[in-house]
């Protein structure tokens, strides 16, 4: 059977249709390939850029400045505490002079053992000294150091004494700046330091620490003397 020329002619011109769309599909895929390879070999050299970033001078200089501020904190902590820093602590007369002569800024509670407002006091200093060690907190008993609440002038208990490099400033004198109540809080006393310059602000938990629940409130409030106690 003789074929159709124009039939042949059609059947050619399809095949090499197909033929040139399969090339370009073929062309499309390489192209895919090829762009996936580039941001493949991107993504490497940006990692090798980071690597090169971890090694720069600058970096280095500042992890070691770091380091160096973090081995000096800890370095003045621990001298702070082996000059009794960090704790509150009982003080003899004999002690006193070389206490408050010993540290930058002194915190000393004069008080008397059968004064209950001084063991309020005792309650709020206690818990400072742990987070305060920027300061020495420490406390005397007023009877048995009777020269030295003469040279101060120390009528009224509990007497709280500031000392910076020695020399006393200012003082609190039983509750009056503290609002004149029994049951002021820890946070409280430690503002009005704060605000006196004794002792530095800390970042501190949400917790109000030192406040007296209400059966102690009840109790202060029973007390027979809320006032400060007198020599």
């Amino acid at each position: 059977m003789a074929m159709d020329p124009d039939a042949v002619k059609s059947t050619m011109q399809n095949l090499a249709f197909g033929n040139v769309m399969a090339a370009a599909a073929r062309n499309y895929q390489k192209e895919v390939l090829a762009q996936e390879k580039a941001q493949t070999s991107s993504s490497v050299n940006e990692e090798v850029d980071l690597d090169e970033l971890m090694d720069d001078p600058e970096l280095e200089k500042l992890h070691a400045d770091r380091i160096a501020a973090l081995k000096r904190e800890a370095e003045k902590r621990q001298s702070l505490t082996k000059k009794g820093h960090g704790e509150y602590r009982e003080i003899t007369e004999g002690d006193f002079l070389g206490e408050v002569t010993g540290s930058e800024k002194v915190i000393c509670h004069f008080y008397h053992r059968e004064f209950y407002r001084c063991k309020i006091m005792d309650k709020h200093l206690k818990s400072l000294a742990t987070s305060h060690l920027d300061a020495k907190f420490v406390r005397l008993d007023a009877e048995n150091a009777p020269f030295f609440v003469t040279k101060l002038g120390i009528k009224t208990l509990p007497c709280v004494v500031l000392f910076r490099k020695g020399i006393a400033g200012d003082r609190l004198v039983g509750f009056q700046d503290l609002g004149g109540k029994d049951d002021f809080s820890t946070r409280k006393l430690e503002a009005l330091l704060i605000k006196k310059g004794i002792i530095e602000e800390t970042k501190k938990d949400d917790d109000e620490e030192g406040e007296y629940d209400e059966s102690r409130r009840r109790t202060v409030r029973s007390s027979a003397n809320h006032d400060s106690d007198s020599e």
